[in-house]
């Protein structure tokens, strides 16, 4: 355990913002989640309505230094893909 204060502060400090960081990763896995579940059901009008929700969100966590800004790119360039797809099928 840390004695110097600096040290317990820098403690407390990076236990909220993993706490922070975890929560957004987990907010933004849950939109993806809903966008596969609407292509999943074959409803495309659902997923385009579901991923234009997510799209912030999902960009957020790369603003916000969470993810990486080509794994966004990459997620929302593969979920547009598979809804594209679905209103071709």
């Amino acid at each position: 355990m840390a004695n110097i204060a600096s040290a317990r502060k820098r403690i407390r400090q990076t236990a909220k913002r993993t706490a922070r960081n975890t929560a957004r990763k987990s907010r933004m896995r849950t939109f993806i989640k809903k966008v596969e579940t609407a292509i999943a059901a074959g409803d495309h009008d659902g997923a385009r309505e579901a991923l234009r929700v997510a799209q912030p969100e999902i960009q957020r966590a790369a603003t916000k230094g969470v993810v990486h800004h080509n794994t966004v790119a990459r997620k929302i360039s593969r979920l547009s893909a598979r809804i594209k797809a679905l209103a071709a099928a």
